[in-house]
């Protein structure tokens, strides 16, 4: 547990950084239920980007990544060309991953591709059962059989850079399981 910004509020250990934007993620956002499609595509978006960096790096690349990813717009980003690809490896202002960036744009077809299924809804039938809060970050695990099954499903239907550890991240951060620690001041979601 700590209290990296000094308010004497108990966080998860994972706080490490006093920066407002770790902070204010943390207390209003991560842990709390997203079921917006257009959200939830930006979130998987993120996760990939973040895959093997800091999550601080991500948070504060956050409104570039908007800009440069046209708001995270299915339909936009799916029409992404060669030359946005090219713009995007020249953007410093977002993680510039070629694998990164083209698993973005192939993710947005296969978005598309979900036809009368929204991206929301495929997701969240992954939501295992609610379950008490752990006790400390060593009970919290990186993979579960839900992440697993998660990323195996996003991989038939076409999706890159979701494995099993990133499905889960992606659960942890958009409410389909709440890991925030006993201790921590954020209150319990609700569903």
């Amino acid at each position: 547990m700590s209290s990296p910004s000094g308010d004497g509020r108990i966080r998860c250990g994972w706080v490490e950084s006093a920066a407002q934007v770790y902070l204010d993620y943390h207390d209003h956002e991560w842990g709390r239920p997203v079921r917006d499609p257009a959200a939830l595509f930006e979130r998987v978006s993120l996760e990939a980007f973040q895959s093997g960096l800091s999550w601080l790096v991500i948070l504060r690349k956050r409104e570039n990544f908007r800009r440069a990813f046209a708001d995270f717009d299915v339909e936009s980003v799916a029409a992404f060309t060669d030359a946005d690809v090219a713009r995007l490896m020249n953007d410093a202002g977002i993680v510039r991953n070629r694998a990164k960036i083209e698993a973005t744009i192939s993710n947005a077809r296969a978005t598309l591709d979900l036809g009368s299924t929204d991206l929301a809804e495929l997701l969240w039938s992954f939501a295992p059962p609610a379950r008490p809060r752990p006790a400390d970050l060593s009970a919290v695990p990186a993979v579960t059989p839900e992440s697993t099954a998660m990323a195996r499903e996003l991989k038939r239907r076409g999706f890159r850079f979701v494995g099993p550890t990133t499905a889960y991240a992606l659960m942890q951060a958009t409410g389909m399981v709440d890991d925030h620690v006993r201790a921590c001041w954020v209150p319990p979601h609700t569903g």
